[in-house]
């Protein structure tokens, strides 16, 4: 279809629908431009829940559809691609996290956002890549379960004193395609340029980077930083807007192999069939609903 045909037809069924977009900073350009609000999956959620809109279409994958109907149970919440999941919020279940916490009765279970609702529903407390620090350090606990990323958890036990951090094997294969080889080669042909990488690569990636952050962190820290070349060591969406926010920098990805499948599984046409046909609607059971909704708002009162 005709680009500019599904850009008016999306804005019309929005206002006759009363509907808002929400694109994640790894959705495909044309996807993130014709969003109402482009974000992390967590801000994204929160905004949802405040915005006067009875529709939500979701373009980012499950899970984060998910928190968005967790925090808005009186919302209709839409997601254009029914294949868009997560493979590291697949890689445990409620079931493995009870038999994780059966063997650690003393520890906090702490999730993060990037997991299903019925995992976050049997988790003392939920956390995102922005604050997962503050978060672990706000338990009484000495004893942390940190599920499902072993590499966000590793970034936390460095972070964190007196806290021993059991984590799940568990990664986001994207982020784990970086390979030092690549920072290395990148490091080389960019020897001026600063390296922003997300807490999900590996240490040994994060040991030799000059930031750690989220992807709205990444992206503050590159608009406010005085340097004006930068590599960066997260999902290709990003450089969208970093380059559209600070044209006169420029951008570098530490690997062409920085692409989710799933996140690029929204496009303008899925985009515009969701609000055409009113599909597809992600639903979470009333009493997940409410325990998930207990985990995210305990993250809300430390932030």
């Amino acid at each position: 279809m005709d680009r500019s045909f599904l850009i008016n037809e999306i804005k019309r069924l929005k206002t006759e629908r009363n509907a808002c977009t929400l694109a994640h900073n790894y959705q495909v350009p044309e996807v993130q431009d014709i969003a109402d609000i482009v974000g992390d999956s967590f801000a994204l959620s929160r905004a949802a829940a405040k915005m006067d809109k009875e529709i939500i279409v979701f373009c980012g994958v499950r899970f984060m559809a998910e928190s968005a109907k967790i925090l808005s149970p009186d919302k209709k919440v839409l997601i254009p691609s029914k294949y868009a999941g997560c493979p590291l919020a697949d890689s445990i279940t409620a079931k493995q996290l009870e038999a994780m916490k059966s063997k650690h009765p003393g520890a906090a279970a702490v999730c993060y956002v990037n997991s299903s609702a019925e995992v976050k529903a049997i988790s003392d407390i939920c956390c995102t890549s922005s604050n997962a620090v503050k978060v672990v350090e706000s338990l009484k606990e000495d004893e942390v379960l940190f599920v499902p990323d072993e590499n966000l958890a590793g970034y936390v036990a460095e972070k964190v004193s007196g806290k021993h951090i059991i984590p799940w094997p568990g990664h986001c294969i994207t982020h784990a395609r970086i390979t030092v080889k690549d920072l290395v080669k990148t490091s080389k042909e960019h020897p001026e340029a600063e390296i922003l990488v997300h807490p999900e690569v590996s240490e040994e990636i994060r040991e030799s980077s000059d930031f750690v952050g989220s992807t709205s962190q990444i992206i503050d820290h590159a608009r406010k930083s005085s340097n004006t070349e930068f590599i960066i060591g997260t999902e290709i969406g990003v450089l969208h807007k970093m380059k559209k926010d600070n044209p006169d920098k420029k951008f570098y990805l530490m690997s062409p192999r920085l692409v989710c499948e799933n996140m690029k599984m929204t496009s303008l046409e899925s985009v515009y069939r969701c609000l055409l046909n009113m599909e597809y609607e992600v639903s979470v059971p009333e009493n997940i609903r409410k325990k998930a909704e207990n985990s995210l708002e305990k993250m809300l009162c430390i932030e």
